[in-house]
């Protein structure tokens, strides 16, 4: 039996990461607070019930209050109430970490204009857990959430990151995921690298990675299920050789320290400082 740490918490909301598949990634922090709050607010009520009974977290009589995109409005003021009694409130979105499309900002924001503190207790993301397992550049990434649904503004989207220089990560749904990829191929390239990064976590997870083009008639012949995310390369991502890359390294080294040639090789390839640095690391050590 997990042994929680339950403590009397501040007034306050408190933000908590929840699982995107598995139910064994929520955080040690985050089953102590649904522990100890005094109100339990969820996106999905059904989900956050079904999370307390997995990790046996009791729920006594506290109250499980239901806050979504619908009812916020009318929420709001009675979650404040609350708080104005001394109440600690913990909101959980219905997967992931609270805040990234999702419902919760604007009751982080009502909140804190009101003077009380949040917090948050990180853990899964569906953006971050993509971005590790996707195979696209790192360094730096756009998250651009859910596209709009009608084509011409999907693609008028599309248009508006085209040039921004880094990945780019979407939301889509399986209804719409080869339309998006389509209109993505045509708008910022056939041959723009991408990956689709299905089901994350779950015993189907699926990374499915190749240029635009390839990728939208693999998604249009297959019917693909669960949760989504894209990754699109940036535009005119370098294409530089690993020999040519290492040359111009090695040269670099010889009359430069390591962090010196790192930058200069990076500013002249427009490849990852970190790329670089590692394999400057590598060469340097068979000096």
């Amino acid at each position: 039996m997990l042994n929680l740490q339950k403590t009397k918490l501040t007034a306050g909301l408190y933000l908590l990461a929840t699982p995107i598949g598995t139910a064994r990634d929520i955080t040690l922090r985050a089953l102590d607070i649904l522990a100890s709050a005094d109100v339990l607010v969820a996106e999905d009520t059904r989900s956050l019930r079904k999370l307390l009974e997995i990790h046996g977290v009791p729920l006594g009589d506290r109250p499980v209050l239901s806050y979504h995109d619908h009812n916020g409005a009318q929420m709001r003021p009675r979650l404040l109430a609350l708080l104005a009694e001394g109440k600690s409130l913990a909101y959980a979105s219905e997967a992931g970490t609270p805040m990234i499309a999702d419902p919760g900002f604007d009751l982080a924001r009502a909140v804190r204009e009101a003077g009380y503190p949040v917090t948050s207790a990180p853990g899964p993301s569906a953006v971050v857990t993509a971005l590790t397992l996707g195979g696209l550049p790192t360094d730096k990434f756009f998250f651009a959430g859910f596209l709009p649904n009608a084509k011409g503004q999907r693609k008028t989207a599309l248009a508006g990151v085209k040039d921004v220089p880094a990945t780019l990560v979407f939301y889509e749904s399986p209804k719409r995921i080869a339309a998006m990829l389509a209109d993505a191929a045509e708008v910022l390239g056939a041959e723009r690298e991408a990956a689709v990064c299905r089901e994350l976590t779950k015993k189907f997870e699926e990374i499915i990675r190749a240029p635009l083009s390839e990728l939208a008639q693999i998604c249009a012949d297959r019917t693909l299920k669960g949760e989504i995310v894209v990754l699109i390369d940036r535009a005119g991502s370098p294409s530089v050789s690993e020999i040519e890359l290492e040359s111009q390294v090695s040269e670099a080294l010889e009359t430069l320290s390591v962090r010196d040639a790192v930058d200069l090789v990076s500013v002249r390839t427009g490849l990852p400082r970190r790329q670089v640095y590692q394999l400057a690391l590598k060469l340097d050590g068979k000096a």
